[in-house]
């Protein structure tokens, strides 16, 4: 069995960057930019006041307060300011351009208007409440770098640094294809022994979120023939085959083996942890396959956990893995040493609250999760108390 890391690094090592493609900036939400941005003028583009006040020369009061000056006009932002005269301060307005001949601004709360004069017993120094033009960025700075995943904070900057288009990867085609005699869809009339089919729906959200576009396709049953007819034949048009179930050993487990037959080189099917040892990773010329166990919690936290990072490394992200935070536990726990033991919990604060129940077929405590929990290998009891790694399923 392939540990932990060692499997989810090997997907990532499997990864191409997508080709890329222009879009409109108000469409790249998600998108992970396949160009650098560069800022083509200073950021701001020039002098401007941070607040709303008076524009004048620090020089003209430097004696000292008290001092006063006429107002010979005002600003607004949007507007071209007059020069200022010496002696002279111009109203002006949070975002206005700073006139010729300004270095600072005093607030509007620091002075006396009386008419068109204002009085101030305030210091005022060169610099004060200006922002001055290349102070964020200097023209043909890097504002963002390929790779970047454009969240609203980003789009925000390369809005500001004046683009209308950007370069971005294309999403990947993921295809989802179900496997198992027992499965129906949702809502369709029940026939015994029959299961609704739970885990297409979820695995398509996730491959949304992580920025693909996803299809979810017909059931497969457990026919190793058409099995292999149908993988052959999805191969041609996703750039990810997602199976889900019958990738253990089991004797109606057929899809390893029409996965081969249909012409797949399976690179591993084993991963050292609990839930979801039998995951299965290989390719089929330039279509990269990902073989989940068919439990729900199994197939959903797997996908989680190697379908997502596979999907944002394909896009080209700089940072395709989740970050993990620091959780103690509020309950204990046990297992058996030889596998990562993957634990749904409900977090408050960063006391984590372990699910009594942890069966891989039990959609209930996942859905209720707000968190997954990494019980190391070797680990056998670990009491309340214990810190460890968990995962913000908020943040996947």
């Amino acid at each position: 069995m392939l540990e932990f890391s060692d499997a989810r690094q090997q997907l990532l090592d499997a990864a191409s960057p997508l080709d890329s493609e222009s879009i409109r900036l108000a469409d790249a939400a998600g998108r992970v930019l396949a160009e650098s941005v560069f800022a083509s003028a200073p950021l701001p583009a020039f002098d401007y006041s941070a607040m709303d006040g008076y524009a004048l020369r620090a020089a003209d009061v430097n004696g000292g307060p008290p001092w006063e000056l006429p107002v010979a006009g005002e600003c607004r932002a949007g507007d071209t300011p007059p020069p200022l005269g010496p002696g002279q301060a111009l109203r002006i307005f949070t975002g206005a351009m700073l006139p010729p001949g300004a270095d600072a601004v005093v607030i509007q709360e620091d002075v006396i208007r009386e008419g068109n004069v204002i009085r101030s017993e305030s210091p005022v120094e060169p610099g004060k409440h200006v922002r001055y033009a290349g102070e964020d960025l200097a023209a043909g700075a890097l504002g963002l770098k390929s790779g970047t995943r454009l969240g609203p904070f980003q789009l925000g900057l390369a809005a500001a640094l004046d683009r209308a288009r950007i370069s971005v990867s294309k999403r990947p085609r993921v295809i989802i294809v179900p496997t198992g005699n027992e499965l129906r869809a949702p809502g369709s009339p029940a026939r015994r022994g029959s299961v609704p089919e739970s885990n297409g729906l979820a695995l398509t959200a996730l491959s949304s979120q992580a920025g693909a576009h996803a299809e979810l396709a017909a059931r497969v049953g457990d026919d190793q023939a058409v099995a292999t007819t149908s993988f052959r034949e999805l191969f041609r048009n996703c750039d990810l085959l997602v199976t889900v179930g019958g990738v253990s050993v089991g004797d109606h487990d057929v899809v390893r083996p029409a996965l081969a037959a249909a012409g797949a080189r399976l690179e591993f099917w084993k991963v050292a942890i609990k839930p979801g040892k039998p995951l299965t990773f290989g390719r089929a010329g330039g279509t990269l396959i990902l073989g989940l166990p068919g439990n729900p919690v199994s197939a959903q936290i797997t996908f989680a956990l190697f379908g997502v990072p596979l999907l944002r490394a394909m896009q080209g992200d700089e940072r395709p893995l989740p970050v993990p935070s620091a959780v103690v536990l509020a309950n204990s726990v046990s297992q058996k040493p030889g596998r990562m033991g993957i634990y749904r919990a409900q977090l408050k604060g960063r006391n984590a609250w372990v699910h009594e129940n942890q069966a891989s077929g039990s959609s209930v405590s996942l859905a209720h999760a707000d968190a997954l929990v990494f019980v190391p290998k070797d680990a056998e009891d670990c009491p309340a108390g214990t810190e460890l790694e968990a995962l913000r399923l908020a943040e996947l």
